[in-house]
């Protein structure tokens, strides 16, 4: 797995501290879009992120008493819906920040708990919970497998599948890259202003993940394609923000609706509206799939 995914979710990226200001960052997801609501992003992100959350934790199918992991849990959102479901939920990630903020903002509560933990190698036991072969009915994993890397991706469907009861359930969110690509990530990122701001190297494709989800030994009951609620939806509010931050108007615009953009210098304009046009161009071709994949109950 990446080691250094830290610098993707704080203000050492200019694209953080200017999302961070629209309310992004209690979630870090991209978020679901739909036409009629997008007015209301002048209202920040979080509402979408939330939407997105909870099409995701749908796909579980959970019932009251289920044991959930919820795989790179970030700031604990997801974990908390699932214990306020009445799941026994465990978050878990590899930032110690990550674990840290997500036990202060939610730890309290019953049903919940967070460890420091690498997913593609899970250990036995967590937080007192067991992640023994068999011992979990759900996993959870959110828009973050794109760090792993080709290697992490699969030993995280094998960790998965070994944790899973019989009859469980692995939800796996996340971009992805098309087969009909006619340019690799790496052709449409030459300067590495998207792959660094997320700190990950490439995405799989749907038809990857669903040959390795296979393969580790699941049935692959749905592939959901998403893209254009999450990427395509984005990438046009991307597309809007760079305009305005491009021009002096547009950023004048930007910090009387949002005053805490009056930190940003002359310099992080520049810095932003280079890196926002970097995601536009990439995010034409990206994907991002829901994946259901259920262990056999025999």
């Amino acid at each position: 797995m990446v080691q250094n995914l830290a610098d993707a979710y704080n203000d050492t990226s200019i694209l953080f501290r200017f999302l961070r200001h629209l309310g992004w960052g209690d979630l870090v997801n991209i978020g679901y879009f739909t036409l009629p609501t997008l007015p209301a992003a002048l209202g920040g992100l979080a509402p979408f992120q939330r939407t997105l959350a909870r099409k995701s934790l749908a796909l579980l199918d959970t019932s009251p008493g289920h044991v959930v992991l919820d795989a790179a849990c970030g700031r604990g959102h997801t974990t908390a819906c699932l214990a306020d479901n009445a799941c026994q939920a465990l978050g878990v990630d590899l930032q110690p920040q990550q674990i840290e903020l997500a036990r202060e903002r939610f730890g309290h509560r019953p049903r919940v708990s967070f460890a420091v933990a690498d997913v593609t190698r899970l250990p036995e036991e967590a937080a007192g919970v067991n992640l023994t072969a068999g011992s979990i009915d759900r996993v959870h994993c959110l828009e973050a497998a794109f760090h792993f890397g080709p290697a992490g991706r699969r030993a995280f469907l094998a960790e998965s599948y070994r944790v899973l009861r019989p009859g469980g359930r692995l939800v796996l969110v996340d971009l992805t890259w098309p087969d009909t690509a006619p340019q690799t990530l790496a052709e449409l990122d030459p300067h590495r202003l998207v792959r660094d701001t997320w700190q990950f190297e490439d995405f799989d494709t749907p038809k990857t993940y669903v040959a390795h989800a296979t393969a580790a030994g699941f049935d692959v009951s749905a592939v959901l394609d998403w893209t254009r609620p999450v990427v395509h939806r984005s990438t046009q509010l991307l597309g809007l923000a760079s305009r305005l931050a491009s021009s002096r108007g547009g950023r004048r615009a930007l910090r009387l609706w949002w005053p805490g953009l009056a930190v940003l210098t002359h310099q992080d304009w520049q810095n932003l509206t280079a890196v926002l046009r970097a995601h536009q161009t990439l995010g034409r071709t990206a994907g991002y799939h829901a994946l259901v994949c259920d262990k056999p109950d025999h």
